[in-house]
Protein backbone atom coordinates (compact mmCIF):
# COMPACT_ATOMS: atom_id res chain seq x y z
CA UNK A 1 0.00 0.00 0.00
CA UNK A 2 1.87 3.86 -1.09
CA UNK A 3 1.82 5.86 1.79
CA UNK A 4 -0.21 8.61 2.02
CA UNK A 5 1.38 11.74 0.18
CA UNK A 6 2.22 14.65 3.28
CA UNK A 7 0.94 17.89 3.18
CA UNK A 8 4.37 20.02 3.13
CA UNK A 9 5.08 22.42 6.05
CA UNK A 10 4.34 26.72 5.47
CA UNK A 11 8.40 26.59 6.38
CA UNK A 12 8.88 23.89 3.34
CA UNK A 13 6.51 25.73 0.65
CA UNK A 14 7.78 28.87 1.24
CA UNK A 15 11.83 27.92 0.44
CA UNK A 16 10.77 25.87 -2.01
CA UNK A 17 8.41 28.89 -3.74
CA UNK A 18 11.68 31.17 -3.51
CA UNK A 19 14.25 28.10 -4.43
CA UNK A 20 12.35 25.79 -7.36
CA UNK A 21 9.86 28.52 -8.44
CA UNK A 22 10.84 31.26 -8.53
CA UNK A 23 14.69 30.53 -9.06
CA UNK A 24 14.52 27.84 -11.18
CA UNK A 25 11.00 27.57 -12.92
CA UNK A 26 10.22 31.00 -13.90
CA UNK A 27 13.81 32.47 -13.63
CA UNK A 28 13.03 35.07 -12.00
CA UNK A 29 15.07 38.22 -12.01
CA UNK A 30 17.19 38.96 -8.57
CA UNK A 31 15.75 41.97 -8.01
CA UNK A 32 11.90 40.57 -8.06
CA UNK A 33 13.31 37.87 -5.86
CA UNK A 34 14.54 40.54 -3.37
CA UNK A 35 11.50 42.48 -3.33
CA UNK A 36 9.42 38.89 -2.99
CA UNK A 37 12.47 38.50 0.08
CA UNK A 38 11.42 41.65 1.79
CA UNK A 39 7.50 41.37 1.42
CA UNK A 40 7.73 38.17 3.42
CA UNK A 41 10.14 39.22 5.63
CA UNK A 42 7.81 42.24 6.85
CA UNK A 43 5.03 39.96 6.97
CA UNK A 44 6.85 37.07 9.09
CA UNK A 45 7.87 39.55 11.57
CA UNK A 46 4.28 41.54 11.69
CA UNK A 47 2.78 37.60 12.42
CA UNK A 48 5.08 36.88 14.98
CA UNK A 49 3.78 40.39 17.12
CA UNK A 50 0.42 39.60 16.21
CA UNK A 51 -0.36 36.04 16.68
CA UNK A 52 2.75 35.23 18.44
CA UNK A 53 4.02 32.64 16.53
CA UNK A 54 7.71 32.16 15.24
CA UNK A 55 7.65 32.16 11.61
CA UNK A 56 9.08 28.27 11.91
CA UNK A 57 5.92 27.81 13.66
CA UNK A 58 3.37 29.55 11.49
CA UNK A 59 0.79 27.07 9.13
CA UNK A 60 -0.35 28.32 6.06
CA UNK A 61 -3.84 28.48 7.17
CA UNK A 62 -2.36 31.40 9.42
CA UNK A 63 -1.95 33.74 6.57
CA UNK A 64 -5.89 34.03 6.21
CA UNK A 65 -7.83 37.13 4.79
CA UNK A 66 -7.76 39.13 8.48
CA UNK A 67 -4.17 38.94 8.92
CA UNK A 68 -2.88 39.55 5.48
CA UNK A 69 -5.68 42.97 5.58
CA UNK A 70 -3.87 43.64 9.24
CA UNK A 71 -0.42 43.54 7.48
CA UNK A 72 -1.35 45.80 4.46
CA UNK A 73 -3.02 47.74 6.95
CA UNK A 74 0.00 48.11 8.61
CA UNK A 75 2.04 49.11 6.06
CA UNK A 76 0.02 52.01 4.76
CA UNK A 77 -0.16 53.12 8.46
CA UNK A 78 2.87 52.53 10.49
CA UNK A 79 5.66 52.20 7.65
CA UNK A 80 4.03 54.59 5.72
CA UNK A 81 4.01 53.14 2.44
CA UNK A 82 1.89 54.15 -0.57
CA UNK A 83 -0.59 52.40 -2.65
CA UNK A 84 2.14 51.39 -5.32
CA UNK A 85 4.14 49.70 -2.35
CA UNK A 86 0.76 47.90 -0.64
CA UNK A 87 0.01 46.68 -4.22
CA UNK A 88 3.41 45.32 -4.83
CA UNK A 89 3.60 43.82 -1.77
CA UNK A 90 0.01 42.07 -1.53
CA UNK A 91 0.88 40.88 -5.65
CA UNK A 92 4.15 38.86 -3.89
CA UNK A 93 1.80 37.80 -1.29
CA UNK A 94 -0.94 36.51 -3.74
CA UNK A 95 1.91 34.88 -6.21
CA UNK A 96 2.80 32.55 -3.30
CA UNK A 97 -0.56 31.82 -2.15
CA UNK A 98 -1.20 30.76 -5.88
CA UNK A 99 1.65 28.38 -5.79
CA UNK A 100 1.08 26.90 -2.11
CA UNK A 101 -2.79 25.81 -2.89
CA UNK A 102 -1.63 23.17 -5.41
CA UNK A 103 0.30 21.45 -2.23
CA UNK A 104 -2.00 22.38 0.78
CA UNK A 105 -5.41 21.28 -0.61
CA UNK A 106 -6.70 21.89 3.42
CA UNK A 107 -5.66 25.35 3.28
CA UNK A 108 -7.72 25.99 -0.13
CA UNK A 109 -10.77 27.90 1.75
CA UNK A 110 -8.15 30.18 3.43
CA UNK A 111 -6.10 30.38 0.13
CA UNK A 112 -9.82 31.64 -2.04
CA UNK A 113 -10.41 34.19 0.67
CA UNK A 114 -6.71 35.95 1.06
CA UNK A 115 -6.35 35.78 -2.78
CA UNK A 116 -9.84 37.86 -2.82
CA UNK A 117 -8.22 40.56 -1.72
CA UNK A 118 -8.19 43.64 -3.80
CA UNK A 119 -5.54 45.81 -4.94
CA UNK A 120 -5.98 49.52 -3.95
CA UNK A 121 -6.87 52.12 -6.62
CA UNK A 122 -4.48 55.40 -6.60
CA UNK A 123 -4.53 57.94 -8.35
CA UNK A 124 -1.90 57.67 -11.58
CA UNK A 125 0.10 61.04 -11.67
CA UNK A 126 -0.07 63.55 -14.88
CA UNK A 127 2.80 62.34 -17.11
CA UNK A 128 5.41 64.85 -17.33
CA UNK A 129 7.17 65.26 -20.87
CA UNK A 130 9.24 67.63 -22.57
CA UNK A 131 9.41 69.54 -25.90
CA UNK A 132 11.03 68.71 -28.48
CA UNK A 133 12.73 71.92 -28.09
CA UNK A 134 13.57 71.68 -24.63
CA UNK A 135 14.81 68.06 -24.79
CA UNK A 136 17.30 69.59 -27.64
CA UNK A 137 18.63 71.91 -25.18
CA UNK A 138 19.06 69.49 -22.45
CA UNK A 139 20.84 67.30 -25.17
CA UNK A 140 23.18 70.38 -25.76
CA UNK A 141 23.68 71.24 -22.50
CA UNK A 142 26.74 69.21 -21.39
CA UNK A 143 30.14 71.03 -21.68
CA UNK A 144 31.50 68.76 -24.85
CA UNK A 145 34.93 70.12 -24.01
CA UNK A 146 34.99 67.72 -20.83
CA UNK A 147 35.02 64.42 -19.86
CA UNK A 148 31.99 64.09 -18.28
CA UNK A 149 30.06 66.74 -20.23
CA UNK A 150 31.25 64.26 -23.47
CA UNK A 151 29.99 61.05 -21.51
CA UNK A 152 26.67 62.93 -20.59
CA UNK A 153 25.62 64.36 -24.17
CA UNK A 154 25.94 60.33 -25.25
CA UNK A 155 24.40 59.32 -22.41
CA UNK A 156 21.04 61.46 -22.99
CA UNK A 157 20.94 61.09 -26.19
CA UNK A 158 20.82 57.66 -26.02
CA UNK A 159 18.37 57.75 -23.54
CA UNK A 160 15.97 60.07 -25.59
CA UNK A 161 16.66 57.60 -28.71
CA UNK A 162 16.02 54.63 -27.23
CA UNK A 163 13.41 55.24 -24.17
CA UNK A 164 15.95 52.99 -22.36
CA UNK A 165 14.99 53.07 -18.28
CA UNK A 166 18.16 54.86 -16.30
CA UNK A 167 18.90 51.18 -14.93
CA UNK A 168 19.26 50.29 -18.73
CA UNK A 169 21.22 52.61 -19.76
CA UNK A 170 23.66 52.63 -16.96
CA UNK A 171 23.95 48.54 -17.18
CA UNK A 172 25.44 49.24 -20.72
CA UNK A 173 28.88 47.71 -21.71
CA UNK A 174 30.95 48.70 -24.54
CA UNK A 175 30.04 45.99 -26.74
CA UNK A 176 26.64 46.24 -26.14
CA UNK A 177 26.02 49.45 -28.81
CA UNK A 178 27.25 48.35 -32.30
CA UNK A 179 28.40 52.01 -34.09
CA UNK A 180 30.33 50.01 -37.25
CA UNK A 181 27.84 49.10 -40.30
CA UNK A 182 24.50 49.25 -38.46
CA UNK A 183 23.96 50.84 -35.08
CA UNK A 184 22.42 49.11 -32.59
CA UNK A 185 22.28 49.30 -28.41
CA UNK A 186 21.36 45.95 -27.35
CA UNK A 187 19.37 46.75 -23.72
CA UNK A 188 18.94 44.80 -21.21
CA UNK A 189 15.66 45.43 -19.34
CA UNK A 190 13.41 44.32 -16.48
CA UNK A 191 12.80 40.31 -15.76
CA UNK A 192 15.87 39.27 -17.93
CA UNK A 193 14.38 40.76 -21.44
CA UNK A 194 16.44 42.24 -23.56
CA UNK A 195 15.46 44.10 -26.72
CA UNK A 196 17.73 45.70 -29.59
CA UNK A 197 17.43 49.54 -30.69
CA UNK A 198 18.04 51.29 -33.77
CA UNK A 199 20.40 54.43 -33.60
CA UNK A 200 20.20 57.56 -34.84
CA UNK A 201 23.22 58.39 -36.86
CA UNK A 202 23.40 61.91 -34.17
CA UNK A 203 23.61 59.40 -31.59
CA UNK A 204 25.74 56.91 -33.10
CA UNK A 205 28.02 59.85 -33.87
CA UNK A 206 28.63 60.71 -29.88
CA UNK A 207 29.04 57.52 -28.91
CA UNK A 208 31.59 57.22 -31.54
CA UNK A 209 33.20 60.24 -29.88
CA UNK A 210 32.82 58.91 -26.51
CA UNK A 211 34.10 55.45 -27.10
CA UNK A 212 36.88 57.45 -28.14
CA UNK A 213 37.42 58.99 -24.52
CA UNK A 214 37.36 55.50 -22.80
CA UNK A 215 40.69 54.61 -24.38
CA UNK A 216 41.65 50.78 -24.30
CA UNK A 217 38.18 49.81 -22.95
CA UNK A 218 37.38 46.25 -23.92
CA UNK A 219 33.70 45.26 -24.30
CA UNK A 220 33.09 44.29 -20.77
CA UNK A 221 33.81 47.87 -18.99
CA UNK A 222 30.89 50.07 -19.07
CA UNK A 223 29.64 52.24 -21.51
CA UNK A 224 28.84 55.24 -19.10
CA UNK A 225 31.17 55.19 -16.55
CA UNK A 226 31.72 57.14 -13.45
CA UNK A 227 34.79 59.02 -12.64
CA UNK A 228 36.30 55.72 -10.89
CA UNK A 229 35.94 53.21 -14.06
CA UNK A 230 32.98 51.64 -11.64
CA UNK A 231 29.09 51.45 -13.15
CA UNK A 232 27.20 54.27 -12.57
CA UNK A 233 24.58 55.37 -9.75
CA UNK A 234 21.18 56.56 -10.55
CA UNK A 235 21.99 59.28 -8.29
CA UNK A 236 24.86 60.57 -9.76
CA UNK A 237 22.82 60.36 -13.49
CA UNK A 238 19.77 62.43 -11.79
CA UNK A 239 22.53 64.86 -10.46
CA UNK A 240 24.30 65.12 -14.06
CA UNK A 241 20.82 65.49 -15.55
CA UNK A 242 19.81 68.33 -12.79
CA UNK A 243 23.47 70.58 -14.22
CA UNK A 244 21.89 70.12 -17.69
CA UNK A 245 18.58 71.37 -16.81
CA UNK A 246 19.80 73.98 -15.33
CA UNK A 247 22.02 74.96 -18.08
CA UNK A 248 19.60 74.66 -20.45
CA UNK A 249 17.00 76.78 -18.69
CA UNK A 250 19.09 79.55 -19.27
CA UNK A 251 17.55 79.17 -23.14
CA UNK A 252 13.83 77.39 -21.72
CA UNK A 253 13.12 79.51 -18.14
CA UNK A 254 10.23 77.07 -17.72
CA UNK A 255 12.29 74.08 -17.06
CA UNK A 256 13.99 75.29 -13.91
CA UNK A 257 10.09 75.59 -12.45
CA UNK A 258 9.67 71.70 -13.59
CA UNK A 259 10.81 68.50 -11.79
CA UNK A 260 12.70 66.72 -14.40
CA UNK A 261 14.09 63.06 -13.25
CA UNK A 262 15.55 60.81 -15.98
CA UNK A 263 12.53 59.04 -16.13
CA UNK A 264 11.30 62.34 -17.53
CA UNK A 265 13.06 61.55 -20.72
CA UNK A 266 11.92 57.57 -21.22
CA UNK A 267 8.52 59.32 -21.07
CA UNK A 268 9.49 61.96 -23.47
CA UNK A 269 10.71 59.82 -26.04
CA UNK A 270 6.98 57.69 -25.95
CA UNK A 271 5.22 60.96 -26.16
CA UNK A 272 7.51 62.27 -29.05
CA UNK A 273 7.00 58.98 -30.95
CA UNK A 274 3.41 58.93 -30.06
CA UNK A 275 2.81 62.52 -31.83
CA UNK A 276 4.42 61.99 -34.73
CA UNK A 277 1.76 59.18 -35.80
CA UNK A 278 3.77 55.78 -34.47
CA UNK A 279 1.14 52.84 -33.48
CA UNK A 280 0.82 52.26 -29.35
CA UNK A 281 1.96 48.71 -30.06
CA UNK A 282 4.64 49.76 -31.73
CA UNK A 283 6.10 52.24 -28.85
CA UNK A 284 5.51 49.39 -26.50
CA UNK A 285 7.73 47.17 -28.01
CA UNK A 286 10.52 50.49 -28.13
CA UNK A 287 9.71 50.82 -24.13
CA UNK A 288 10.21 47.09 -23.60
CA UNK A 289 6.48 47.10 -21.88
CA UNK A 290 5.62 43.55 -21.66
CA UNK A 291 1.90 44.32 -22.48
CA UNK A 292 0.56 46.98 -24.83
CA UNK A 293 -2.13 48.34 -21.99
CA UNK A 294 0.56 49.49 -19.78
CA UNK A 295 1.81 51.80 -22.69
CA UNK A 296 -1.88 53.61 -23.23
CA UNK A 297 -1.12 55.71 -20.65
CA UNK A 298 1.26 57.76 -22.92
CA UNK A 299 -2.31 57.14 -25.44
CA UNK A 300 -4.92 58.96 -22.24
CA UNK A 301 -2.03 61.77 -21.99
CA UNK A 302 -1.83 62.56 -25.59
CA UNK A 303 -5.85 62.70 -25.51
CA UNK A 304 -6.11 64.98 -22.40
CA UNK A 305 -3.75 67.44 -24.24
CA UNK A 306 -5.74 67.06 -27.53
CA UNK A 307 -8.68 68.02 -25.11
CA UNK A 308 -7.62 71.27 -23.51
CA UNK A 309 -6.51 72.39 -27.27
CA UNK A 310 -9.93 71.76 -28.19
CA UNK A 311 -11.63 73.81 -25.10
CA UNK A 312 -9.19 76.72 -26.48
CA UNK A 313 -10.04 76.47 -29.86
CA UNK A 314 -14.06 77.49 -30.09
CA UNK A 315 -15.66 78.18 -33.04
CA UNK A 316 -15.52 82.10 -33.58
CA UNK A 317 -19.10 83.30 -32.14
CA UNK A 318 -19.81 80.07 -29.96
CA UNK A 319 -20.74 80.38 -26.67
CA UNK A 320 -18.63 78.26 -24.08
CA UNK A 321 -20.04 74.98 -22.54
CA UNK A 322 -20.58 71.32 -22.47
CA UNK A 323 -22.93 69.19 -24.77
CA UNK A 324 -26.30 68.46 -22.67
CA UNK A 325 -27.71 65.07 -23.36
CA UNK A 326 -31.32 65.39 -25.06
CA UNK A 327 -33.12 63.44 -22.07
CA UNK A 328 -32.92 61.94 -18.50
CA UNK A 329 -32.23 58.50 -19.90
CA UNK A 330 -29.59 59.81 -21.73
CA UNK A 331 -27.97 62.15 -18.91
CA UNK A 332 -28.02 59.00 -16.51
CA UNK A 333 -26.09 57.09 -19.38
CA UNK A 334 -23.45 59.75 -19.76
CA UNK A 335 -23.40 59.99 -16.25
CA UNK A 336 -22.23 56.45 -15.28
Amino acid sequence: MADPITTPTFPTLLQRFFVEHLGHQRAVSPRTIAAYRDTFRLLLSFAEASIGKAPTALALVDLDARLILDFLDHLEKERNNGARSRNARLAALRSFLKYAAHYDLTALPVIEQALAIPMKRFDRPVLGFLSRQEMQAILEAPDPRTWAGQRDRALFSLMYNTGARVSEAIGLRVGDVIIDGTTTAHLHGKGRKERSMPLWRSTASLIRGWKRQLENAGDDNFLFPSRGGERMARSNVTQRLDLAVSVAAERHPQLARRSISPHTIRHTTAMHLLQSGVDITVIALWLGHESPATTHMYLEADLSMKKRTLNRLQPVGASPGRYRPPDQLMRFLQNL
